[in-house]
């Protein structure tokens, strides 16, 4: 499925529906005086799928949207104008309480990595509860010794002991205190632009005001961000690595606990590295003492395709990986990996999480490393991957508003700029073609400091009928703007 989608597909509306209700037509190019006289069909145009959702008898999204401004917290958000009720999804699709079909290039925040509801990952779920749900890591228990030592089989050198959480969140929570632990320095060093949660410790090592609340974050610098896009220094890493020296010579005592970064910055817009920098700073850093440390909540469990772990396109091998979103495809499961020296660390207290190591989240993690090598998802994720990057560069040379197209294998970022000179960020435009896309049968995330990028983080199922789909309504929608 190839060229612009405005010569093979038709909008239709119904006097019955809201007329932003759209739909894809193949092969028919009709004036548009006659274009709202056709009758409107859900989804059409989307690549065949064999799936029928069971009806839904549910309350409505209007009461559920009443009940989420009465009874949840205030802080809860939604995305488009007119909320997106889901209630059903098989594999890389959702389905609205209608049935109408969605594809999903969103996978939960890059979380849904084998496919939403994946039959091999449900049924270790129910089978483990109906078993057992939940007992204590008190107790010997085999789901969560096997995942271990699956998990471990993944990762390189010594990185084979695992500390099990509930959260990205947590993780990274605990892979700081690790750090200050084993090295016996307290200053953490993190990038400008990164995101590593929203708790105490986390929220220090977060660089984005939006993300900050005013409350003491202490011990943490930000280094410049290596961002070959709008970064300082463009692509060139060595010159970034001169900032994170200075940050120790000049900010503290000379030695710090930790340095931590995101392979592929996720929250942040889909932000590469730029070439050597991590490799550069990870040396840099050890000779300061501190501990490097590898947020793989997004980029990790085959995402990026070309390697299992992000980090591994970099030539880098960690002290710490953190690690949860796909490594559950939507239980919520984290790790911290370590070696068996740094992990000690934890030993010289009590140290204990009730819920960490749960044996139903642990049975779904299994679950996922057995599917992801049994249906080679990671090769899936660098073809199809590196089809959907080529095809959305070759919208950025035909739009103007596209800035930059960035990523790998299922990961990618489209940033949208209304000046591609001073990159002036396209805030209402992206909202706007989110909402178009929506109509069009299309969910995709956004993210960035300014709100002005794509991203494109779906199931690793993903196929390339999918990725045509997906570009095609994209590049729909710029043709209306």
């Amino acid at each position: 499925m190839t060229g612009s989608l405005a010569s093979r597909f038709v909008l239709r509306r119904s006097s019955s529906l809201p007329p932003s209700r759209f739909l894809f037509r193949r092969g028919v190019s009709l004036p548009a005086t006659e274009k709202t006289k056709e009758a409107f069909t859900p989804a059409r145009g989307l690549p065949a799928f064999d799936h029928t959702p069971t009806a839904y008898s549910g309350i409505s999204a209007d009461e559920i949207l009443a009940k989420r401004r009465e009874y949840l917290s205030p802080s809860i958000y939604h995305f488009y104008k007119n909320p997106l009720q889901v209630v059903e999804g098989k594999m890389q699709y959702l389905f609205d309480e209608k049935g109408r079909r969605y594809l999903d290039a969103f996978g939960g925040i890059a979380t849904v990595c084998c496919g939403h509801c994946h039959p091999d990952v449900v049924a270790a779920i129910v089978q483990q509860t109906k078993r057992l749900q939940h007992s204590t890591v008190l107790y010997l228990n085999p789901a969560i010794a096997e995942f271990a030592q699956a998990l471990a089989s993944t990762l390189p050198g010594n990185l084979k002991v695992a500390f099990f959480t509930n959260s990205g969140t947590e993780a990274n929570e605990l892979a700081i205190l690790i750090a200050r632990l084993y090295s016996g320095y307290h200053d953490i060093i993190s990038l400008r632009n990164s995101y590593h949660g929203n708790a105490g410790g986390t929220m220090g090592a977060t660089a984005q005001s939006i993300w900050k609340f005013n409350v003491v974050q202490s011990g943490v610098h930000h280094a410049l961000n290596p961002d070959p896009y709008r970064g300082l220094f463009g692509s060139d890493g060595e010159k970034y690595v001169r900032d994170v020296e200075e940050i120790i010579n000049f900010g503290t005592s000379g030695n710090v606990a930790a340095f931590i970064s995101e392979s592929i910055q996720g929250i942040g817009g889909i932000v590469e590295l730029a070439p050597g920098y991590l490799s550069a700073a990870y040396n840099t850093v050890r000779k300061a003492g501190g501990l490097c440390i590898a947020d793989e909540i997004q980029a990790g469990v085959a995402r990026t395709g070309s390697h299992f772990w992000g980090f591994e396109a970099h030539g880098v091998v960690p002290d710490i990986v953190t690690i949860a979103k796909g490594i559950g495809n939507g239980i919520p499961v984290g790790a911290v990996v370590t070696t068996p020296e740094i992990a000690k660390a934890l030993t010289r207290r009590n140290y204990f999480n009730t819920f960490a190591g749960n044996p139903v989240c642990t049975a779904a993690g299994l679950a996922v490393l057995r599917v992801i090598e049994k249906e080679k998802l990671q090769e899936n994720a660098f073809v199809v991957g590196s089809y959907l990057k080529e095809r959305l560069t070759a919208l950025k040379d035909k739009y103007e508003l596209i800035g930059d197209v960035r990523g790998r294998g299922m990961m990618l970022g489209v940033e949208l700029v209304t000046d591609r000179q001073l990159k002036t960020p396209a805030k209402d435009e992206t909202l706007h073609v989110m909402d178009q896309m929506r109509e069009l049968g299309v969910l995709i995330g956004k993210g960035g400091y300014y709100g002005n990028v794509f991203r494109i983080t779906p199931p690793l199922c993903f196929t390339k009928e999918d990725a045509d789909f997906l570009v095609d309504a994209m590049d729909y929608t710029f043709s209306r703007m």
